[in-house]
């Protein structure tokens, strides 16, 4: 039980913070006023999120705790695969859009 609390952790410390970043890159970008600086807050998060996942895996008592490296490593290769996989759906979509 503790393992699949430790793969759900780690994979929504590392997806939070890692959408949070790129929203609040786009928000800050493309926004305008209060977009700006809601999208400076999504990116400041963002960071917060991945720096204590970052701790939680190498912080206190790292030898002690349940979580583990190599759920990290296996929750990035997740995450880009889930990225690379929406992003040609995305890609198809708009393609048949554009066509039609």
């Amino acid at each position: 039980m503790a393992d699949y609390v430790t793969i759900l952790g780690s994979a929504f410390f590392l997806a939070f913070g890692i959408c949070s970043i790129i929203a609040g890159i786009f928000a800050a970008y493309f926004g305008s006023g209060k977009s700006r600086g809601i999208g400076g807050a999504l990116i400041i998060v963002g960071i917060i999120f991945i720096g204590l996942l970052y701790y939680l895996m190498t912080g206190y008592e790292a030898t002690k705790t349940a979580w583990n490296l190599q759920l990290i490593y296996d929750a990035v290769i997740v995450i880009v695969g889930a990225g690379i996989g929406a992003l040609v759906a995305l890609g198809i979509f708009l393609a048949a859009i554009m066509k039609s």
